[in-house]
Order: C-alpha cells, then sequence, then structure tokens
C-alpha cells in the first residue's frame, strides 16, 4: 500500500509546490502554491468541476433508483430462474470500459448510428443530430453509457443490502397492514443504509474520476471536459508535471471531501452499529 499509493500521492503533493515541465527538467522551481492559485483563479478548473459534479449526481441518483428497482426484481425471482436472471443482469458490467464507450460512441455517431434511424419518431431526433457537437446531448450520452454499465454493480451491492433485512420485520407490518411504500420506506430501506452508503460512496468516487467516457466520446470538446481529463492533458499532453500534479491533489481533496459528506450523512457504523436517525 505504501509502495502504489502513499508514495504516488505524496509525489504528486510534492510535486504540485514546483514550476516543473517535462520538456525542460533543469528549470525546475520552487513555488510553493503557486500551481494551486493558478489553477482556482482559472474558469476552466471550476467548469470542469462544475461538469464533473453534475455527472456524478445525475448518475449516482439515477444508479440508485434503478438498480434498486433491479435488487428487488433479483430478490422476488423464482429460484429457478435466479441464477441466470442475476448473470445477464450483470453483462454489461463485466464490458470494459474502453469497449463499453466505444460502443455507446459508435451507436449515437452521426456517421455510424443507428439511433437517429431507429428513434426518428421521438421529438428533437432526426437523421442529422449529431449528439457529440452540443454539451447537453454529449452529456445525456456520457452519463447514459455510464449508468447502463455499472447499475448492474449498484444493483449488486443494494441486492447484499435486501438479503440482510430481517424477514421477521417485513412480515411483521404487513400482518400490522403496512402498505408496500410503508413498508419499503419504514422497514426495508432503514434497514439497507449501510448498503446504501457503500453503493453511492463507492460509486460517487467512481463517477467523480470518469476519463474514459470522455476522453472517447468528445475528447472534452464542447464544454464536456472534466477534471480527470484536464490532469491528463496538463500532465501527459502538456508536460506541465507541477501543474497537473496540483490538479491532481485537487481532485484528490474532492474525493476525501465526498468520503467525508457520505459518512456524515447516512451515519452508518459499517462494524455493524448503527448511527443516529
Amino acid at each position: 500500500m505504501l509502495a502504489v499509493t502513499a508514495y504516488p500521492i505524496l509525489l504528486a503533493l510534492w510535486d504540485s509546490l514546483f514550476s516543473y515541465r517535462l520538456t525542460a527538467p533543469g528549470d525546475r522551481e520552487f513555488i510553493g502554491l503557486g500551481n494551486y492559485g493558478v489553477i482556482l483563479s482559472d474558469g476552466l478548473f471550476w467548469r470542469d468541476l462544475g461538469v464533473t459534479a453534475l455527472i456524478t449526481v445525475v448518475t449516482v441518483v439515477v444508479e440508485l433508483i434503478l438498480g434498486f428497482a433491479l435488487a428487488l426484481v433479483m430478490n422476488s425471482a423464482l429460484k429457478a430462474v435466479r441464477g441466470w436472471l442475476r448473470t445477464a443482469i450483470l453483462v454489461p458490467y463485466g464490458i470494459i470500459t474502453v469497449v463499453s464507450a466505444f460502443a455507446w460512441f459508435y451507436a449515437f455517431d452521426i456517421n455510424s448510428g443507428y439511433i437517429n434511424s431507429w428513434f426518428g419518431w421521438v421529438p428533437g431526433i432526426n437523421a442529422d443530430l449529431n449528439w457529440f457537437a452540443d454539451t447537453w446531448t454529449a452529456l445525456f450520452v456520457i452519463m447514459a453509457s455510464e449508468i447502463w454499465k455499472t447499475t448492474p454493480f449498484i444493483s449488486l451491492l443494494l441486492l447484499a443490502g435486501l438479503a440482510q433485512v430481517p424477514g421477521e420485520l417485513t412480515e411483521a407490518a404487513e400482518v400490522d397492514g403496512a402498505t408496500w411504500w410503508q413498508r419499503m420506506r419504514r422497514v426495508i430501506i432503514p434497514n439497507m443504509k449501510a448498503a446504501i452508503m457503500v453503493a453511492v460512496l463507492f460509486r460517487a468516487l467512481d463517477a467523480f474520476r470518469i476519463f474514459d467516457n470522455v476522453y472517447i466520446m468528445t475528447n472534452g470538446a464542447y464544454g464536456t471536459e472534466v477534471l480527470s481529463l484536464l490532469a491528463y492533458r496538463t500532465s501527459i499532453t502538456r508536460l506541465e508535471i507541477g501543474m497537473g500534479s496540483a490538479v491532481s491533489v485537487l481532485l484528490f481533496l474532492c474525493v476525501i471531501i465526498i468520503c467525508f459528506i457520505a459518512i456524515k450523512l447516512f451515519k452508518v457504523d459499517l462494524t455493524g452499529a448503527r448511527g443516529g436517525n
């Protein structure tokens, strides 16, 4: 862990304190927090942060809803088809992210795609619609591809949470005359709080670091650039190691903040004891 995690983080933090371009290593100069000042005063960083946050929030919320629905289906399916159903639902998650991104790109591309012809009856969709030439349509495809691929992962985590809900509680609530929605809201979901927190935390951290889909579909064009792509371009394309390291450190701090908010919001003790209401 020290070799593959702590050292790269500390090295990135150290490099972020220097004006350091890989093509001119001899001009390396210590500037302290200068790189952070440049980044935080640049509107591009805040725009990319907003796009990243939007993708994260939308994908997590939609995947929680769809994943919970899939978990209910898998949990209530007949034993004869339960294994096949779970396998079929998990197929998208088994596909490599790059392959999935290319598949969605080719499906929506104006030249090779079939979406425009298949859904031409939907208002606003025509043969000349270029999904990747507009910010909102491009973000829609990017988020849809993420949701399609990773919802099975969320459903699997929530299915594990459903399995931990004591059956006697739901039976007692049903005997007392509770409706399906009342059982869901007052019995099932509160007892799944730990599983929901893990699902939200894992997915939010993954979505906030999204890179593959954006890089393949738009390469950050038309206002779709995210923080991971900004860090990549700064470090790899422009070879600004100091500035790119600063972007990476800020991205890491955002991930830490997400973890802190999730833990405080759900108030769950993952060792087994439940926290406050």
